[in-house]
């Protein structure tokens, strides 16, 4: 197995000579990149879909979205440096090196939701109507955006000897991210001594993909405004809890051994709960209402 080599030995899959970046005309280009930007592209192409569908301006989400993705972006690293400031504060330019890798979904989703209330403010539309298209695209984008970590040999989990196990050469990885666990699990493949790990990418894209087809088929039947936006924070919430929990590169609350991602993957998924239940009784509660003014 070569250095460059990933395989996941339960499956009979061997993939061989995969790399972290290609060369153009001399410019080096990370795959990590061009997965984010293919991610993007089917985001923005099925959030067009939708818009169409719910009956919504499609020309302005080309602007929106715009705005969108570029303090996304801003949000996503912020959030990543931030939680690991002790490493970026003595150089401004690992802070804005992103080509390596470095990026939270979670500040991405908080940029996100800050960018669309403030823009649908000046353009005087619905927040939630906007937000419940637009979650669409976020999911989509996280289902192809974690294959990015793939390539990057990053954030994967901790020991695993199960069918899914992926073996990754421990020179490829970073060494903080080996575990004692994975330390005294290692395995040579040849000459090569490999890690063997849960693909925590592959889990969460294709839970990510259950999450995005219940929220297809649930999109004809919500009850309200926002509740799709619900959906998607209640249905990521619960999926990042269980996978943060495998991950050997867990971002921590400052000074304790809390996985901050599971923290608020478990608040949003009882939050987003809460919040469904509650609307719904307000709505319930109004239209009885309404009934016996008509009846009256």
């Amino acid at each position: 197995m070569g250095v460059n080599d990933i395989s996941f030995p339960g499956l009979g899959i061997h993939l061989h000579n995969v790399p972290k970046s290609f060369q153009v005309f001399g410019f080096e280009i990370a795959l990590y990149g061009v997965v984010i930007g293919i991610g993007l592209l089917a985001a923005f192409a099925l959030v067009l879909r939708i818009a169409r569908k719910e009956g919504l301006d499609p020309e302005m989400f080309w602007d929106y979205i715009i705005y969108v993705v570029i303090f996304g972006i801003i949000g996503a690293r912020a959030y990543y440096v931030i939680f690991n400031w002790d490493y970026y504060s003595g150089s401004f330019m690992r802070i804005i090196d992103i080509r390596g890798g470095g990026m939270a979904i979670y500040g991405s989703v908080i940029a996100g939701v800050v960018t669309t209330l403030i823009y649908c403010k000046l353009k005087k539309k619905n927040p939630f109507a906007v937000m419940d298209v637009a979650v669409f695209g976020l999911i989509l984008g996280q289902i192809i955006g974690r294959y990015a970590n793939f390539f990057n040999r990053e954030c994967f989990g901790d020991y695993s000897g199960g069918l899914l196990r992926m073996y990754l050469p421990v020179s490829a990885v970073r060494a903080d991210e080996i575990t004692d666990a994975l330390a005294s699990h290692t395995v040579m493949v040849g000459d090569t001594q490999c890690i063997s790990v849960h693909p925590t990418f592959l889990y969460e894209s294709l839970l990510n993909l259950v999450v995005l087809i219940l929220m297809l088929i649930y999109r004809k039947h919500k009850r309200f405004k926002g509740e799709l936006l619900l959906c998607y924070l209640g249905g990521y919430g619960i999926v990042r809890f269980f996978v943060e929990g495998l991950r050997t590169d867990q971002l921590k609350w400052f000074g304790t051994d809390v996985a901050v991602s599971q923290v608020l993957g478990i608040l949003l998924f009882a939050g987003s709960v809460i919040a469904d239940i509650v609307v719904r009784i307000i709505l319930s509660r109004r239209k009885t209402g309404d009934t016996v003014v008509q009846e009256k």
